[in-house]
């Protein structure tokens, strides 16, 4: 029997491109978004099942893990890679706009986690796969709230990993560096037009950014590196996808003195 992966996000970026790597590998998908409807390219595969997921809505889930099994016998890994960015100035984030960052990114894999567990634990093995990113484990200006999921889910998936481990169930990190999947360009921003104290400092900091993150990982590569963690067969906690991850990752290892040093010279705008 092949098998099967389920995947949050699907419908565009790392999560498509996962889904497709998949299944050109043999794999069971059942790909899930929140609006199947629009998806065209991956319904053409028939070992990919299309199907509704919104990872806000907690009471869905068991259906969604139901309607898998159904479909392909079982579930082996799940990959948690639903998520998005919420930047700008911490202060200019609205009550609703921090609660929907943690919920897609943080709460939603946690209740997708837990709606697998039995499954996996009926199974006696099974992977899980969380998508952070190289943001969670090093810092940029004006992107706190997207830095605080990532590294909630960096500290919860380390944890989990250890609990897991007696059950024959193991957890992954995949995390990538800047992708050229229109990830930044799409986030949503925290603002406030009476407060323009800020406006100079995240102006140069978005220039700064995009004059340092013109060579992007695709998001296909990073589909490859979730394949290895999948399928490494090793209890390995963090695979690392881009070459610019890699490198502030290496200087974040090399001790805290010169990793502060580095992202106040390189990563700071200068201001006049």
């Amino acid at each position: 029997m092949n098998k099967t992966i389920l995947i949050t996000g699907s419908s565009a970026g790392i999560g498509k491109a996962a889904a497709q790597y998949f299944a050109a590998k043999g794999w069971n998908v059942i790909a899930t978004m929140r609006s199947p409807e629009k998806e065209t390219e991956l319904t053409t595969s028939d070992n990919i099942f299309v199907t509704r997921l919104d990872v806000q809505e907690k009471d869905s889930m068991q259906q969604v893990i139901a309607e898998g099994i159904k479909r392909f016998g079982k579930i082996d890994v799940l990959l948690n890679n639903a998520g998005y960015g919420l930047f700008g100035p911490f202060e200019l984030a609205t009550d609703a706009q921090i609660k929907q960052q943690f919920d897609v990114n943080v709460f939603g894999l946690m209740h997708l986690t837990q709606a697998i567990l039995p499954h996996f634990r009926a199974n006696k093995g099974g992977t899980i796969i969380n998508v952070s990113s190289m943001g969670g484990r090093i810092t940029f200006p004006i992107v706190s709230l997207y830095h605080a999921t990532k590294f909630a889910v960096e500290g919860f998936s380390e944890s989990l990993a250890y609990e897991l481990s007696a059950l024959n169930i193991k957890v992954k990190l995949v995390e990538p560096g800047a992708i050229a999947t229109g990830f930044d360009t799409a986030a949503n921003f925290t603002g406030n037009p009476e407060i323009t104290d800020y406006d100079d400092f995240v102006q140069g900091f978005l220039n700064l950014w995009g004059s340092k993150t013109q060579e992007r990982t695709t998001a296909a590569a990073v589909a490859e590196v979730i394949y290895e963690a999948a399928t490494d067969g090793t209890s390995r906690l963090r695979y690392i996808a881009g070459e610019d991850a890699r490198e502030l990752l290496q200087v974040r290892m090399s001790g805290e003195e010169r990793y502060h040093e580095h992202m106040q010279q390189h990563w700071m705008p200068e201001m006049k």
